[in-house]
């Protein structure tokens, strides 16, 4: 069994802490500041074994130099991307794999919202951590890929343990539902997923991560089979990639 942690950091970024209690090793995916995630380390007396990257921005890395040295974490990102990085103790091929304490991470190219995009999945603990891939009741937005890109990253993402723990970069979920809600507004459980969400903003508490279930249920960018939303859009029979670029391109506008 691993922990995790959510950490909110700059002003609607989130980083991951993963820990494995059995052998004390600990990973952080990203790292937009470093303050938030020392005092938590602190706060749990846990070591910082490792540092994950899943992409180049700026609110996902900044925080790096700071926290590598304060606790000596190797970090580990895409090497394909390494010259857009900080430098990388472990470059993965398009393929990786890497292990937290026992458990087996598996690496892969989410492209779309950058190039050099990267995935990381524990299937035993059925987590997953998706920077600004999928995101919560939305994807990110495609300032260097393609959309066909995005839309085939988004559907090996989907085919993970539908139980899996989606981790992904940003509290973006009540825009994200907004939005939905114009393409699938008879969608019952995107309608109960909007008040449960408004509940947690309210509180000022995370609606992340959240399960793939949920995500496949709700997420117009998981959904271009839905009915409805090809109805709303006129594309009754279009290919799911030509009704999944008309979603993100109304986003982009929303």
């Amino acid at each position: 069994m691993l922990d995790l942690v959510t950490i909110p950091c700059l002003k609607d970024n989130y980083a991951y802490l993963v820990h494995d209690p059995e052998t004390g090793e600990t990973a952080v995916v990203d790292v937009p500041e470093a303050a938030p995630i020392m005092a938590e380390l602190a706060r749990r007396d846990w070591r910082l074994s490792d540092i994950w990257i899943t992409h180049h921005h700026g609110d996902h890395i900044d925080g790096i130099p700071e926290l590598r040295a304060a606790t000596g974490a190797l970090v580990t990102g895409a090497a394909a991307d390494a010259q857009r990085l900080p430098p990388l103790d472990l470059a993965l091929p398009d393929e990786g794999a890497l292990t937290l304490g026992r458990h087996a991470v598996e690496t892969f190219p989410v492209p779309g919202h950058t190039v050099g995009h990267i995935a990381y999945s524990i299937p035993a603990a059925k987590l997953a951590f998706t920077g600004d891939s999928l995101m919560s009741a939305g994807c990110g937005r495609l300032f260097e890929g393609t959309a066909l890109q995005m839309h085939t990253a988004l559907q090996r993402l989907a085919r993970l343990h539908p139980d899996t723990l989606v981790c992904s970069g940003h509290e973006y979920t009540a825009s994200n539902i907004r939005f939905a809600l114009t393409l699938e507004p008879s969608n019952t459980r995107l309608i109960s997923r909007s008040e449960r969400v408004a509940t947690l903003r309210a509180k000022g508490e995370p609606t992340l991560p959240v399960a793939l279930s949920e995500e496949l249920a709700t997420n117009p960018f998981l959904r271009t089979h839905s009915a409805e939303i090809r109805a709303n859009l006129d594309l009754g029979t279009a290919p799911d990639a030509t009704v999944f670029a008309e979603i993100r391109a109304r986003k982009d506008r929303f």
